[in-house]
């Protein structure tokens, strides 16, 4: 069992190794517009399914409250925490509408969508990108290696090099607490 749990944690290490290596100019690319965003008095959404959902909220909370120091607050809204709309949504619309109707209530020009999808392929996901890019907002995107249909929507993508779900998650916590940093 120890073996099992020290490979896992190499693992998890060598993936972070292979993300400072390859991706450091995506997410330098990613603060830059995050910066300019909030900056220009624009909001976050951020959308995401499972998982996803929770690193939603917690992305939200970071840039809401404060990160590791104290700060202003700066506007996020995760699209993942409301029940009503979300199950209303789903029940009247189908469920591959459930952030792009969020996103058509939410979204001004000169706002970011920060869409989370591990397979890049997450309908909903998707779909709210391409209503974000109709309304004028931007779309920070956070897949796996493939990036799917999101990276195609998205102005600038964090592509975790890894098709195994949770070390793609995994890639996306770090980058996202260093982002929130």
């Amino acid at each position: 069992m120890k073996d099992k749990i020290k490979e896992g944690l190499l693992k998890s290490a060598r993936l972070k190794e292979q993300i400072a290596e390859e991706c450091a100019g995506q997410l330098a690319d990613i603060l830059e517009r995050l910066r300019e965003v909030l900056k220009s008095g624009g909001k976050v959404l951020l959308c995401g399914n499972g998982g996803s959902a929770a690193d939603c909220q917690h992305i939200a909370t970071e840039i809401v409250v404060r990160f590791q120091e104290q700060r202003r607050a700066m506007p996020a809204i995760a699209l993942t925490t409301d029940t009503s709309i979300l199950t209303a949504a789903g029940n009247d619309l189908g469920f591959e509408r459930i952030f792009e109707r969020q996103v058509e209530a939410l979204m001004k020009p000169g706002d970011v969508l920060f869409a989370i999808s591990t397979s890049g392929d997450s309908v909903n996901v998707v779909r709210a990108a391409k209503r974000a890019r109709e309304l004028g907002g931007s779309v920070i995107a956070f897949t796996g290696a493939k990036g799917g249909a999101l990276a195609g929507e998205a102005d600038a993508v964090f592509k975790v090099p890894s098709d195994k779900t949770y070390l793609v998650q995994e890639g996306h916590q770090a980058a996202y607490h260093l982002l929130c940093g």
